[in-house]
């Protein structure tokens, strides 16, 4: 493992835990992740800017990766926020508000943030009249430091890791009594993260619309929560049907990791130019989820992640190494075709989560 893997590098782990998932201690009491995509659906109607996102037919890419058909869930034009990350924190808050009908303006909700679920905080707080607060660690952008500000949050700088900047605004949260909005989930806090998720459940609802059942959905992972919720919602839908393979970055494997040991562990690993899956510790709720309901985790290389990104921009639908990690782990499954169940009569179904930075 490391520099030498080659671009063909992609490993595939079967999933030893599949329909049994993980009975381990730490998540006895950890929910699994909600299906309840018409609760969702409810609340997004009211919204002007919730509008279902398209599902990009691909007969010509399907041709040349010799399956029958492609389907690619387009998530880059999410409520004028560019990731289906516009379904989870923003939902959370505007459920706050809207179902609960808690007052927001003297609310502050604080998070961590390597990509667009920042964005999605800083959104939603602004739309009902909170404040937001967003830790960056040093590796994110400037310039994305400026498009949250552009929402209305303020950032602070902290730690050289995600995991870092998260425990950075875990203190701001108990220190000045500020409300965590994390989309990651671990012992003593998962209420939030649970309805966060539950958001997410969106996208499979629109594509049991928009396709037939797929045969195999190809879903990249960071700290685990858009493939858990669309594990769990794909299963509810379409049974054991689909073949899902849960995609993670070969210098990130959060989920691979606790699979491999039948627990809950920490990985280890450099860091990933998959910035929105460079994440070292899996989401309890979706590793409890994913434990049961996916059937393979892969991991991919950086150069497999920059070749799903490129594959994607030039067939004119760009988006990033992340955003793109569910197509990269199809096009790297060449050596894994028998094992993975693909063939001339597959349907496969991506997700491109986010646009180009």
């Amino acid at each position: 493992m490391g520099a030498m893997r080659s671009i063909y590098a992609m490993d595939i782990l079967q999933n030893p835990h599949r329909h049994a998932g993980l009975t381990v201690d730490i998540l006895r009491d950890i929910p699994a992740p909600s299906t309840d995509a018409a609760a969702v659906q409810a609340l997004l109607a009211r919204c002007p800017d919730a509008a279902e996102t398209e599902m990009l037919k691909a007969p010509g890419l399907a041709k040349d990766l010799k399956i029958a058909r492609l389907s690619l869930k387009d998530e880059r034009g999410r409520m004028g926020l560019g990731s289906f990350k516009a379904l989870g924190a923003a939902y959370v808050i505007a459920h706050s508000a809207i179902i609960k009908g808690e007052e927001q303006s003297t609310k502050t909700y604080v998070t961590a943030s390597a990509g667009n679920h920042g964005l999605s905080v800083a959104a939603g707080a602004k739309a009902f009249g909170a404040a937001s607060v967003i830790f960056l660690s040093q590796s994110v952008p400037e310039a994305f430091a400026q498009r949250l500000i552009a929402q209305g949050a303020t950032v602070e700088r902290a730690g050289a890791t995600y995991e870092q900047s998260m425990s950075a605004a875990q203190a701001a949260a108990e220190t000045n009594g500020w409300i965590l909005l994390s989309d990651s989930s671990w012992p003593g806090y998962s209420d939030l993260s649970h309805r966060l998720m539950e958001g997410y459940t969106v996208f499979i609802a629109e594509a049991e619309r928009q396709i037939s059942a797929p045969s195999h959905i190809f879903l990249q992972a960071g700290v685990g929560g858009l493939a858990g919720a669309a594990a769990a919602m794909a299963r509810k839908i379409w049974g054991d049907t689909p073949q899902i393979v849960v995609v993670e970055p070969l210098h990130a494997p959060a989920l691979h990791s606790c699979i491999q040991a039948g627990d809950f562990v920490a990985a280890q690993g450099p860091g990933s130019a998959m910035g929105r899956l460079d994440c070292l510790e899996a989401s309890l709720i979706a590793l409890k989820g994913l434990a049961k309901d996916a059937d393979v985790f892969a991991l991919i290389s950086e150069e497999e992640g920059q070749a799903g990104a490129n594959f994607a921009a030039a067939h004119q639908m760009e988006s990033t190494p992340s955003g793109a990690a569910g197509l990269a782990g199809l096009l790297a499954s060449s050596a894994h075709r028998a094992a993975l169940k693909l063939d001339a009569h597959s349907h496969v179904l991506v997700i491109l989560s986010e646009g180009p930075e």
